[in-house]
Formats: structure tokens, C-alpha cells, sequence
């Protein structure tokens, strides 16, 4: 019992030091979107079209190399930029496989199988696509998202109105309508005259772009303290299963096409491990599981794993994350099932 306590608390250990710097790497992202970044030109710039918002937004990863862990904060924080829910969505599920660092990891794994690379890549963006185009449907996001994120949100403003509040407001960074996460756990502030008068405006010019870097880490140490403490339950459910649950019952399902996929896709959510890291612990099963379940751990990892799910809750309300969960799983399960059947 001892030793399993032991095994359980080292692999805790290890899933919270190898996360815990592509969540800060996250957090730090979306730092710098709220405050050095005019988020009204990144809006514009993104497509209407929910398909094609969805894979924008699903390429979107690809400027900002976070793993599982860290896409959430950003995630979070475009959505309350008023940013659609394709995009939002498909830069959730592909962020954390769309990126220079894990498609670079991958191939170093898999150089003797560059379809294995190919297919993780294209099989993330049809998924992520998908699902976001699918969220579009819900022209209102809200009833799916958790209070503090919904109510954060920009609200759409008649053009009067919006005439009235620029000619109000002398900054341009005052319209940009963005939120700060407050002192209180749960409360945002929103950074328009009320806030910054006395922060950025207030501020010499020589000293705005410390107060800029001051508010950054104000917002870091906050967003830290709450996606970190969900990081670590979830860190923690996935240390204690991978103790518990004997891997050999799973090896033993590796033969099968349609077994090999549920087995990869099941552990793939139990051992939660980084998607800059996992390519190199699913290349240890390659001899023994067929290419198709090889894929399925590659894909549906990195979009929900157990200390994932936790990070997704910040964010959205359980129904919307179980939603999430089942229609990432069905489509991974049906493409890599594909590749068993018909390719292999």
C-alpha cells in the first residue's frame, strides 16, 4: 500500500511539474492579449462563417504553441473578448496538437512512421472543425458557460450607443471593452473608464508600460490561482487511477481494431499526460497496438484527459463539457477505427 501511495504521489508530481509551465505559458498568453493586444482588429479579422471560424480558429494554435494545459486561459479569454464560439472551440480542441512544439516532438517519435504525424494532425483539425461548427448552432453561448465567464463577455451594443460611449471615452485602449480578472475569486473587472482612469490613463506616459507589465502579473497571479488549484485535483484523480487500474488490462485489448481504440482512448484520458511529451509514451506501445489506436491516444488525448476536464469547467457548465467529451470521442473513434480497418 505504501509503495502505491509512493508510485501515486511521484506520478502527481510529475504531471503537475510537466503542466505547470505550459498553463503559466497560457495564462501569460492571454495576459498579453488583454493588454497589449487590440483585440477589436483580431476580431475583425476572423471569419464570420462558422465552418471557416472553426478552422481558423483551429490553426489559430498554431501562433500560440500551449499544450492542453494552457489553451484554456486563452480559450477563456478570447471567448470573453466576444471572439465566436467556432473560434473559441476550435482553437480549444486543436491548440494543443496545431503547434510547431508538438508536431515537432511527434515526428522525432514517430520519423519511421510520418503518417502517423500526417494523420494526427489533419484527423485534430476535422475534429476540431467539426465541433466548433457544431457549437455555432448555439447562437447563444452563455447557458453553456460557467457565471463569472458568461457574465464577462461583451455584450452587443446598438451603434448609437456605441457612438455615444467613444465620444465618452478619450483612450482607444478604453474601448477595447476587455475584463480583468478582480481580487475576489469569481469577480471580473471590466477595463474601461471605470478601471483604467485611475490605472493607465492616470499613469505619465514614461510609466504606462510598467503599469501595462504591473496588471499583467496582477492578472497572472489571479488566473494562476484559479486554473492551478483545478490543475491539481485533476492532476491528482489521474495519478491516483493510473496507480489503481492495472495497465496490463488494457495492453490486453491492444490486439483488437475496435478494442486497440477504446483501450488508447480510455488510457489516453487516464494518464493525462502532456501533448508535447505524449507522442514519446504512446511510441512504447507502438509493437503492441495497432495504428489506428496509436492515433486515437494522440488525437483525443491532448482535446479531454481527466486534468483537462477540470480546466474545461472554469469555463464551461458540466453538460457543455460532457457534450464536448462525447462528440470528440465518437468522431475520434470512428476515424481511427477507419485507419484499423481499411488502411492498416
Amino acid at each position: 500500500m505504501d509503495q502505491k501511495l509512493n508510485n501515486a504521489f511521484t506520478l502527481f508530481l510529475s504531471l503537475l511539474v510537466e503542466a505547470m509551465p505550459f498553463l503559466l505559458l497560457g495564462v501569460l498568453f492571454s495576459g498579453v492579449l488583454l493588454l497589449f493586444i487590440d483585440e477589436r482588429r483580431l476580431i475583425a479579422k476572423l471569419p464570420k462563417n462558422p465552418m471557416l471560424g472553426a478552422l481558423v480558429g483551429s490553426f489559430i494554435g498554431f501562433l500560440f504553441p500551449v499544450c492542453e494545459c494552457g489553451n484554456v486561459p486563452v480559450a477563456r479569454r478570447l471567448l470573453m473578448q466576444g471572439v465566436s464560439a467556432p473560434v473559441a472551440i476550435g482553437f480549444l480542441l486543436a491548440a494543443p496538437t496545431i503547434n510547431p512544439i508538438v508536431i515537432w516532438a511527434t515526428w522525432t517519435a514517430f520519423r519511421d512512421q510520418p503518417e502517423i504525424v500526417v494523420l494526427r494532425i489533419v484527423f485534430s483539425l476535422i475534429i476540431a472543425t467539426i465541433v466548433g461548427w457544431m457549437f455555432s448552432v448555439q447562437t447563444n453561448l452563455r447557458p453553456l458557460l460557467q457565471p463569472a465567464i458568461a457574465l464577462a463577455i461583451k455584450q452587443p451594443e446598438p451603434e448609437g450607443r456605441v457612438l455615444a460611449r467613444r465620444e465618452s471615452e478619450g483612450s482607444e485602449l478604453l474601448r477595447s471593452g476587455t475584463f480583468l480578472l478582480g481580487s475576489q475569486p469569481g469577480q471580473m473587472l471590466r477595463l474601461d473608464a471605470s478601471v483604467l482612469q485611475a490605472t493607465l490613463v492616470a499613469t505619465p506616459p514614461a510609466q504606462s508600460q510598467i503599469k501595462r507589465l504591473s496588471l499583467l502579473l496582477e492578472n497572472t497571479v489571479q488566473e494562476l490561482r484559479e486554473l492551478g488549484a483545478v490543475l491539481i485535483v485533476g492532476s491528482a484523480i489521474a495519478a491516483a487511477i493510473q496507480v489503481l487500474v492495472p495497465r496490463e488490462v488494457i495492453l490486453n485489448l491492444g490486439a483488437g481494431p475496435v478494442s486497440s481504440v477504446a483501450a488508447m482512448m480510455l488510457l489516453s484520458g487516464l494518464v493525462s499526460i502532456c501533448s508535447t511529451v505524449d507522442s514519446f509514451f504512446a511510441l512504447s506501445f507502438a509493437s503492441m497496438f495497432t495504428s489506428g489506436s496509436l492515433l486515437a491516444f494522440l488525437v483525443f488525448g491532448p482535446m479531454i484527459d481527466l486534468k483537462g476536464v477540470g480546466l474545461l469547467l472554469s469555463i464551461f457548465k458540466p453538460r457543455a463539457v460532457i457534450y464536448l467529451f462525447v462528440v470528440a470521442a465518437q468522431l475520434t473513434f470512428l476515424l481511427t477505427l477507419f485507419i484499423n480497418l481499411y488502411v492498416s
